[in-house]
């Protein structure tokens, strides 16, 4: 699968181990940054994660940051990104399968390699389900984006 990673300083350790890992496993790495534990903004991050999704560079993304809770905040501002803060494994596989969540967000500080490997594999390992509730249900959260989007000046 290709995939998209990017963090903040924060996330930058975990984000070079996921990479190393996802390899390893045969999957195909953009890596979006930051390359080092200098401060940065994870707005940015979130939206180069975001966009390599988007524009069909990758097929999912990872996006981590100290708790998970800015990143997952910045990309769920871009319209067509789902994304969801999953330190469990049982919400990295629903939240694709329930949800067609396209961005799965770890906190760095709040779980440790190992934990993370195994969402990450959750995450990968899923699909959308297509059933009726979870097409209608999607077909909500588009149109309460689609509402709230503003026209590019």
């Amino acid at each position: 699968m290709r995939l998209v990673l990017g963090s903040d300083h924060a996330g930058y350790e975990l984000k070079q181990e996921l990479v190393k890992f996802l390899q390893s496993q045969g999957h195909e790495v953009l890596d979006a940054g930051t390359c080092s534990t200098a401060a940065v903004d994870y707005p940015d991050f979130a939206q180069a994660v975001s966009d390599a999704v988007l524009d069909c560079r990758a097929e999912r993304g990872v996006l981590i940051c100290g708790s998970g809770v800015g990143a997952c905040v910045a990309a769920n501002k871009i319209p067509g990104i789902r994304a969801a803060i999953c330190h469990d494994s049982y919400s990295a596989h629903q939240g694709v399968e329930h949800d067609d969540m396209n961005v799965l967000v770890l906190g760095s500080r709040i779980i440790a390699i190992e934990l993370a490997k195994d969402l990450v594999r959750a995450y990968l390992g899923a699909k959308f389900s297509g059933e009726e509730r979870h097409v209608r249900r999607l077909g909500k959260v588009k149109a309460i984006e689609a509402r709230y989007m503003r026209p590019q000046s």
